[in-house]
C-alpha cells in the first residue's frame, strides 16, 4: 500500500473498473475484481473505513433481531438477510482469524416464558446456520448463567440462553482487505475525492475528475466502468452520474458507548481468541430494539441505537440523551449502577438502509439486504444497502454484474482468499515476539491479534530504534512502532487515521487519545515530512475533534 505509487498509476493508466468508496463493500469489490484479473482502481474521499465500516457493533452475525421481525411482522424478506449473514459468518472468520473469532453471547431471561421463547428463537437461528462449525445455542440455569457473567442481577435473573456469533475488528479487517487487494494488483488510494464525471458520445461515464485532498492536486481517472460503493452517501455519487435518478438510501444513526469491562466481572482474556469473554444480548429495550454489551479491546462496548439521520455533512456522534438510553437499558440487567461518568468514549455511525420506493417505513423496519443497481444510461453500477457480515457476497454480486458488462468470464474466488497476515498465523507466536524483542506480554498479544503473521514486521522496526517499543499511552498496548508501520505500510495520512482506525485508541478512551496526540504527531511528522505548521495543524484539528465528541456526550 504505497500511496505515491498508486497515485501515479491512477493518473497515468486506464482501468477496467474504478471503485468509489473504501469501506467494506468497496474494498471487497476491489479484491474480488483484482482476483478475477481486472485492472482495478479504488479511491475514497477520506480514509479506508472512515465512516460506517469502522463504526459497527463489531459483530459477524445473521441478526437475531431480523429473525424475530420476520416472524413477528410476517416480513419474510428479513430471512434472506439472516441466511446470508449466517452463511458468511464462518468465511469472515476463516479468512482472517487474527482479526475475527467466535463470540459467546448470553441472553438473560427474567421468567420461564422468556426462557422458552428465546430458546426456540435461537434454536431456529442455529437451524438457519446449517452446518456452521460454531457451537449451537443452549439453555443455561441461573447458576450457570452467573458463572458466565457474574455481574448480572441475580434478583431478576431466571435463566439464560447462550448462543454464538462472530466478532471482528472492523476497521482493521477493512484495511486488510484493501491491503490484500493492493498486493493482488489493485491501485489503492485514500483521500481522493470525486468532483464529477465526463461521458462519451453515448452518455456513458469514461472519466472521473478527482482531487488529492492531501495536496490539492486535481487529475483524471480513466476507466471502462465505475462502481459506486459510497455507503450512506451512495445517492450523491448516483446523482452526480445521472441527475435523473431517484434517491434510494435512507440513513439511520447508531451509537455505541465504551464502559469498563469490570461491570460484567468477566474473566480476563488470555487465549487470544476471546475465551472467557462472554457478551450479552439485551433482548428488551424501551425502543423495541435489542442492545449488545460486548467485551472488546479490554473494555465493554454497549450499543446500538436506531434513529433517522438527515445530515450529509456532520459526523454522527454519541450524544448525552443516547448515553442515558443505553445506560438505562443496561442497568435493568446488571447489579452495578452504571453511570455516565464511567463512559470512557463512544462513537456514532450511519447505516445505509435501502428504500424500494419513497417508503414511509421507520429505519427500524427497513431490511438490511443489498441491491446492485446498474444505471444503463450512465453505466454506473451502485452497490447499495447491506451490512458488514455480508460484504463478500455483496462484492461478488457487484463484480458478477461488472464482468457481464465487460465480457469477462471469471468467477469469484474470495471465499477461499486469505487476507494478508492470515497465512502462517498462530497466536502462540506471541511468545517468539517476546523472546526476540523483549516486549511485554499484553503488547505481544495485541500485535498478534492486529497484524497476524505480519506482527514481526512491526516489531522489527524496534531494531531500527529502541524508542519505538514504547507505548503511545501508558494504559494500553499500542506502541510507537505501530505508528511508523501504519504510515509506511498501511497508508495512514492523519493523526486520526492512526488513533481511530490503525489502532483503536479513540474508540476506547478519549482522554487517553488526547494525551497521546503529541507522541503520534511527532512520529508521523518524521515519516511524512510534515513542516512544523502542518504538524501543529494536525494536532489542533484532531484535538478539536476529540473535544467536540466529549462536549456532545456532556463528559466535560
Amino acid at each position: 500500500m504505497n500511496r505515491s505509487l498508486s497515485l501515479e498509476k491512477l493518473k497515468t493508466e486506464n482501468f477496467d473498473v474504478c471503485i468509489i468508496g473504501g469501506g467494506a463493500s468497496g474494498v471487497g469489490c476491489a479484491l474480488d475484481a483484482a482476483l478475477r484479473g481486472l485492472k482495478v482502481a479504488i479511491i475514497d474521499k477520506e480514509d479506508f473505513a472512515s465512516h460506517t465500516s469502522s463504526k459497527s457493533t463489531k459483530l459477524i452475525h445473521g441478526g437475531v433481531r431480523y429473525l424475530e421481525q420476520a416472524f413477528k411482522n410476517f416480513d419474510f424478506a428479513q430471512l434472506n438477510q439472516v441466511r446470508h449473514g449466517l452463511e458468511e459468518r464462518h468465511t469472515v472468520i476463516k479468512n482472517a482469524p487474527y482479526l475475527a473469532h467466535p463470540l459467546a453471547l448470553l441472553t438473560p431471561c427474567f421468567n420461564w416464558f422468556e426462557a422458552v421463547y428465546y430458546t426456540i428463537g435461537l434454536t431456529m437461528y442455529d437451524w438457519f446456520a446449517g452446518d456452521d462449525p460454531l457451537p449451537k445455542s443452549r439453555w443455561l440455569s441461573k447458576k450457570k448463567a452467573l458463572q458466565k457473567i457474574s455481574g448480572l442481577d441475580p434478583k431478576k435473573l431466571h435463566s439464560a440462553v447462550l448462543y454464538y456469533d462472530g466478532q471482528l475488528d472492523d476497521a482493521r479487517y477493512c484495511l486488510m482487505i484493501a491491503k490484500t487487494a493492493a498486493e493482488t494488483g489493485a491501485s489503492v488510494a485514500n483521500y481522493v475525492r470525486v468532483n464529477g464525471f465526463s461521458k462519451n458520445e453515448k452518455k456513458r461515464l469514461t472519466v472521473a475528475h478527482v482531487t488529492d485532498d492531501r495536496t490539492g492536486e486535481t487529475f483524471d481517472i480513466k476507466s471502462k466502468l465505475f462502481i459506486n460503493c459510497a455507503g450512506p452517501m451512495a445517492d450523491s455519487v448516483r446523482l452526480m452520474a445521472n441527475p435523473n435518478l431517484a434517491p434510494r438510501i435512507k440513513r439511520s444513526k447508531g451509537v455505541h458507548a465504551m464502559l469498563p469491562l469490570s461491570i460484567f466481572k468477566n474473566e480476563t482474556d488470555t487465549s487470544g481468541v476471546g475465551a472467557g469473554k462472554t457478551a450479552m444480548l439485551i433482548p428488551k429495550t424501551t425502543d423495541g430494539r435489542v442492545i449488545f454489551a460486548i467485551p472488546w479491546e479490554g473494555e465493554l462496548l454497549l450499543g446500538t441505537t436506531d434513529t433517522p439521520y438527515e445530515s450529509e455533512v456532520e459526523e454522527p456522534v454519541l450524544e448525552e440523551d443516547e448515553i442515558s438510553f443505553l445506560l438505562e437499558n443496561l442497568n435493568n440487567y446488571v447489579t452495578a449502577n452504571v453511570t455516565r461518568d464511567q463512559v470512557k468514549a463512544g462513537f456514532g455511525g450511519l447505516r445505509p438502509l435501502l428504500m424500494s420506493d419513497n417508503t414511509k417505513k421507520s429505519t427500524k423496519q427497513l431490511v438490511r439486504d443489498h441491491e446492485v443497481e446498474h444505471d444503463y444510461e450512465s453505466g454506473l453500477i451502485s452497490l447499495m444497502g447491506g451490512k458488514w457480515t455480508t460484504y463478500r457476497v455483496m462484492a461478488k454480486d457487484t463484480i458478477d454484474d461488472a464482468c457481464k458488462f465487460l465480457n469477462v468470464d471469471e468467477h469469484c474466488t474470495t471465499d477461499e482468499k486469505k487476507l494478508v497476515g492470515a497465512d502462517g498465523y498462530r497466536f502462540r507466536n506471541w511468545e517468539r515476539l517476546q523472546l526476540d524483542f523483549g516486549l511485554e506480554t499484553d503488547i505481544c498479544h495485541h500485535l498478534m491479534k492486529k497484524y497476524g503473521a505480519r506482527a514481526e514486521r512491526v516489531a522489527l522496526l524496534i531494531a531500527e530504534d529502541k524508542m519505538l517499543s514504547e507505548r503511545i499511552s501508558p494504559a494500553y498496548p499500542f506502541i510507537k512502532a505501530e505508528v511508523v508501520y501504519s504510515v509506511r505500510a498501511e497508508m495512514a495520512q492523519t493523526i486520526r487515521d492512526v488513533m481511530a482506525r490503525r489502532t483503536r485508541l479513540e474508540l476506547i478512551d478519549w482522554h487517553a487519545a488526547d494525551a497521546a496526540i503529541e507522541n503520534v504527531a511527532a512520529l508521523m511528522a518524521s515519516e511524512l515530512a510534515w513542516t512544523n505548521a502542518q504538524t501543529n495543524e494536525q494536532v489542533l484539528t484532531y484535538r478539536a475533534e476529540l473535544e467536540g465528541f466529549i462536549k456532545k456526550a456532556s463528559m466535560q
